[in-house]
């Protein structure tokens, strides 16, 4: 009965393929996407520009772009700093501003100190503190970790 109500409850076929409309890419996993991923285009701001300055070769700037995003991926493995949930919630309103430039991810410490933000269990004072002793690179990775 091709026009059953159920036809589209029916689980997918083993030989179905990129061709077949009803065959879905499989998901991924972090090991996985390491294989080729295809190109795509990218937008070259400011920072990207002057990272890539001088190179015309595309292979070149790539491998470039994709050194510099496995050694900042590994930095942020190494950095950032034990935060309580007050905290991250905190910080979170902070940066929800939007984009954090690097100036404004360095004035975080001041930032916190002066947040109208309040919660239960919140020691404004000592985020302040905490924040002001941390490196730039930690600092960097707590707002990569909010998703900011």
């Amino acid at each position: 009965m091709p026009n059953s109500s159920d036809e589209g409850a029916l689980p997918p076929q083993l030989s179905q393929g990129r061709g077949d409309p009803t065959w879905v890419a499989p998901a991924l996993t972090r090991s996985e996407k390491t294989r080729v991923v295809g190109k795509t285009n990218v937008f070259f701001g400011p920072p990207l520009a002057i990272l890539t300055e001088g190179q015309k070769n595309t292979l070149e700037i790539s491998g470039k772009l994709n050194r510099t995003a496995e050694r900042y991926m590994e930095m942020l493995k190494h950095h950032g700093l034990e935060l309580s949930e007050p905290e991250r919630q905190c910080l979170a309103h902070i940066c929800h501003i939007g984009f954090m430039s690097p100036l404004e991810i360095s004035e975080l410490s001041f930032e916190a100190s002066i947040t109208a933000f309040e919660c239960v269990g919140l020691d404004k004072k000592a985020l302040a503190k905490k924040l002001e002793a941390a490196s730039f690179a930690d600092l960097v990775a707590i707002v990569e970790s909010l998703g900011f």
